[in-house]
């Protein structure tokens, strides 16, 4: 199971475009509503969520927690407790946690980036606190996969479906969409 957080705010092409390349390569993904069932993003598309952020279920199945940003999106994801509990929950266990744009300073204020490579949106590198600034668009390290914005949203999804598919599920993706 991937989880997907979704709330009030948050940066469309970079919640949908993971979802939808990691759904090409058979995924299992949820969308979390953070602040409701229905949540609009910040350029006014209403999304409904599938599921509250009550209703996900922290355990073995948990392959995967992302983060989009945008903004107030990020503030809002980061006002969650639930959203704070699945982060620690796949960094403690070994499973992804990918953030992307103004996102990854989540990770940065609960401090998991310390001494990990990561990238933010121009202006949010302070705040990856212990974190080595890359200068790629996407970049993992680790169990972390976190990527600078939205112009590289399905970049950043493929990233994810290499992590847990590998190269070639997410190759063959690439050329199916005609990606570069």
């Amino acid at each position: 199971m991937i989880y997907c957080f979704l709330a009030d705010g948050f940066e469309e092409v970079e919640a949908i475009a993971p979802i939808d390349m990691l759904r090409r390569a058979g995924a299992e993904v949820r969308t979390v509503g953070v602040t409701g069932k229905n949540v609009t993003g910040s350029h006014g598309i209403t999304v409904e969520a599938d599921i509250a952020e009550n209703e996900i279920q922290l355990d073995s199945c948990v392959e995967a927690v992302i983060l989009p940003g945008g903004m107030p999106g990020t503030l809002n994801l980061e006002k969650s407790e639930k959203v704070k509990e699945a982060v620690r929950f796949a960094a403690g266990n070994e499973k992804l946690v990918c953030a992307i744009c103004a996102a990854p300073s989540v990770l940065g204020h609960m401090g998991l980036l310390d001494g990990k490579e990561a990238i933010a949106y121009p202006g949010f590198e302070k705040d990856l606190y212990g974190a080595s600034v890359s200068d790629k668009y996407v970049v993992r390290d680790g169990s972390f996969i976190t990527a600078k914005g939205a112009g590289v949203a399905v970049d950043f999804g493929l990233a994810i479906v290499g992590a847990l598919y590998g190269k070639e599920v997410s190759d063959k993706i690439r050329a199916s969409i005609q990606c570069l």
